[in-house]
């Protein structure tokens, strides 16, 4: 009786050496990419993507057709971030970089790679800092389905608006596996938050991003401060769409917590606002109304629940709505 056979392994390195050597080497490919804004030729092999990616096994079809296959363009991903996907796919592993690694990970997320996405969301929670942590939260709430465009040059900045609401874009980062490194980005906010106010990547959330960090209790900062940063991004939003600054706060100007202002304060507010319109007057008037009756619940669409930052006010103790 025949004994059964044995599985005999060599050596992982060299295998995986090889296989690296083909990454974007003309020779014996098949397939040509161009990809990115620059437009950046990649070469690679049509059966080894295809039985790796089942996104690249719809792409290419079974047959390459005759003669020399036209390009694919994949002008969405960056040159650098689609090599990391060739890598990854060649030799099951990727060098990841602190100034990529969210195209890698939003490409991975494109192409339904769930290791590549894992590892590239390891990384991310190893390195995050004021300066990454707005893009990346904007790949955690967003997706792919939220997601304005994919970054382009060192100039490029994505309009702050979006329309669709946060609910929806919180579901499809959970869908995508992007739910932790959303709540990750959150908290790293709440404990980073006049920091964070300071950087451009604030300035470049979208509408569902900001009102997730306006909605929270546990913000380190005061509200007068977000109200200057929500005008700030509002501005920025404005210039780069060409509408008006209200237009562009609309969406999130209803989560600043107004009554939570001084009468000074407000004042002040309300007549930057005859000048540069912002939040609508009947907001202001809603907070006016707190401080008139001397109750939080005088207001129901002025939110006065203290943040986590909220320097205390003399007309606190009548709002009765001490901090979560």
């Amino acid at each position: 009786m025949e004994t059964p056979g044995l599985t005999v392994h060599g050596e992982a390195a060299p295998f995986s050496t090889a296989l690296r050597s083909l990454i974007n080497n003309p020779l014996y490919s098949d397939v040509c990419f161009v990809v990115g804004q620059e437009r950046q030729e990649v070469f690679a092999h049509r059966c080894l993507l295809a039985c790796r990616c089942n996104f690249f096994q719809r792409l290419l079809g079974s047959e390459p057709g005759p003669g020399v296959p036209s390009p694919v363009v994949l002008s969405t991903v960056p040159a650098e971030a689609f090599l990391a996907v060739l890598e990854f796919l060649y030799t099951n592993s990727a060098k990841l970089h602190r100034h990529s690694v969210l195209e890698v990970l939003t490409a991975a997320v494109e192409y339904g790679l769930e290791e590549l996405r894992e590892l590239c969301l390891q990384f991310v929670m190893k390195v995050l800092d004021v300066e990454l942590v707005c893009e990346a939260l904007q790949v955690g709430v967003a997706g792919q389905a939220c997601r304005w465009s994919p970054r382009g040059g060192p100039g490029y900045m994505a309009p702050p608006v979006s329309t669709r609401p946060p609910s929806f874009c919180s579901q499809i980062a959970v869908s995508f596996g992007l739910g932790p490194l959303q709540q990750r980005c959150v908290a790293f906010i709440e404990a980073h938050s006049q920091e964070t106010l300071r950087t451009r990547g604030f300035l470049e959330l979208s509408a569902p991003a900001l009102l997730l960090l306006l909605r929270s209790d546990k913000l380190c900062v005061d509200e007068a401060e977000l109200v200057l940063a929500a005008r700030s991004w509002a501005r920025v939003g404005a210039a780069v769409l060409e509408r008006p600054v209200a237009e562009v706060a609309a969406p999130v100007v209803r989560e600043l917590r107004l009554a939570l202002l001084a009468p000074a304060e407000l004042s002040a507010l309300e007549e930057q606002n005859r000048r540069e319109p912002l939040i609508p007057v009947e907001q202001i008037v809603e907070a006016w109304k707190c401080h008139a009756l001397r109750r939080g619940d005088a207001a129901r669409g002025a939110p006065c629940r203290r943040r986590r930052g909220t320097l205390l006010r003399e007309h606190h103790r009548f709002l009765d709505l001490p901090f979560k």
